[in-house]
């Protein structure tokens, strides 16, 4: 990257800041607000984009080691980077699971040689993500795993998860728990409801992430323990959180993007692409979700990005896996289907999507203010994009924006002194 490129009338959302129209400098891999503009940098025109931190994924399932079929690291955080994140945490759902400090270590090398940005690790709560033994929470975390969890899968036995929350509050390390009671929602492959029925398919009870959620959290609390709770879906798991963080508990939480934009009812005829855990859920859940994002009760968002091969997701609706993938499109979709109909803002996005999720991990969190290191993404607001397999990196096509089109797109991305894509790269789209 050129030292000096000067970014023109481009709109700047950073937290703490006043959002405002500005020229900005990114001079030697960090950023300046020049009075007057100087004349040896290269500019580009910033008339009507968004110039914000790069967002942070807290929950993205690359699938390597063991399934390099679905995506690898290398794709994965191609697609990341063309969705406008800088930096995401790996799932240890991984063939082998990730539930020892070799295995970190293991895939941090991974990473080294093929990612196209820093990552970050999380390692298991259990050994092999059985539910029954405690991995080894102290080695991994000494080897660098950010957290632990065992997501997709819930710690049925809370005892195992007592102790784990015990063991990590004394060794400083998050514990991100996926709530499910299987009991409750054994077979299931939607939300429980009027459509499942007349679809004839299982339901998903929201009981049984709602009632996971309850014990997860008052775990935590009786043992002065932080948690973090993933995939939360419905409006009484949202008062359920909201509840015990008026008391005083340690509990932050996320959701999916997909759990803002979509129903149940998008399921349509057996469709997919739209079969995901927790469910798509019913148009007042989606509405009190969107609400708590607002008001900060969610804490922030994470894509669960979950890779499935073409074989997998064209089986029949209760055969096939769960799961849809995000990266590439989360920025764009919310954009086009909250941002731009003022259901949303820039300031609680990059609230949520990049600030919290590395204050969380204890992660500095980029701004853009004079002096710091440069990590940002462009944003255009006007320009369409059309999600083909060549555009979403990865080899699973599992979502439901493949080849449709939004308005509003990522242009550029830089990382200190790199200018990763677009518009920071060659002063091209």
């Amino acid at each position: 990257m050129e030292a000096r490129i000067l970014i023109r009338e481009v709109t700047v959302v950073s937290p703490g800041q006043e959002t405002a129209v500005r020229d900005v400098l990114m001079a030697d891999g960090r950023w300046e607000f020049p009075e007057t503009p100087p004349g040896d940098a290269r500019v580009i025109d910033g008339t009507g984009k968004i110039l914000l931190p790069g967002l942070y994924d807290l929950h993205a399932h690359l699938r390597e080691p063991g399934r390099e079929d679905s995506e690898t690291i290398a794709t994965g955080t191609a697609a990341a980077l063309a969705g406008g994140f800088t930096g995401l945490t790996l799932m240890p759902d991984t063939i082998p699971p990730v539930d020892n400090g070799g295995m970190v270590q293991s895939l941090l090398e991974i990473a080294g040689r093929t990612a196209l940005f820093p990552v970050q690790v999380a390692g298991c709560i259990t050994r092999v993500r059985e539910g029954k033994e405690l991995a080894e929470i102290g080695e991994m975390r000494s080897r660098g795993a950010v957290m632990i969890t065992d997501d997709p899968d819930p710690v049925a036995n809370p005892q195992v998860l007592r102790r784990a929350l015990q063991y990590s509050r004394d060794l400083g390390v998050l514990v991100a728990t996926t709530c499910d009671v299987r009991e409750l929602s054994g077979q299931g492959a939607m939300h429980e409801g009027s459509l499942s029925y007349r679809l004839g398919l299982p339901g998903l009870h929201p009981c049984a992430e709602e009632i996971g959620i309850a014990r997860d959290i008052r775990l935590a609390q009786s043992c002065g323990a932080r948690i973090h709770i993933r995939g939360v879906s419905t409006a009484r798991s949202v008062e359920t959180i909201r509840r015990y963080k008026s008391e005083g508990a340690a509990v932050t939480a996320e959701a999916a993007p997909h759990h803002l934009l979509f129903t149940d009812e998008d399921v349509g005829n057996y469709d997919t692409r739209y079969k995901v855990k927790p469910p798509l859920r019913p148009e007042a859940d989606r509405l009190a979700l969107l609400q708590a994002v607002r008001d900060g009760v969610i804490d922030l968002l994470a894509t669960d990005h979950t890779p499935c091969t073409w074989f997998e997701k064209t089986r029949d609706f209760g055969s096939a896996p769960f799961g849809m993938t995000g990266l590439a499109t989360a920025l764009s979709a919310l954009h086009d289907q909250l941002i731009s109909k003022d259901l949303l803002t820039w300031e609680v996005l990059v609230a949520r999507f990049s600030n919290a999720p590395r204050r969380l991990l204890g992660l500095e969190a980029p701004g853009i203010v004079p002096g710091t290191v440069v990590n940002a993404i462009l944003f255009d607001p006007r320009k369409t994009i059309t999600f083909t397999p060549a555009l979403l990196k990865s080899p699973s096509l599992n979502t439901p924006f493949l080849n449709r089109t939004l308005t509003g797109a990522v242009v550029g991305a830089a990382l200190g002194t790199q200018a990763l894509t677009g518009e920071f790269a060659d002063g091209g789209p």
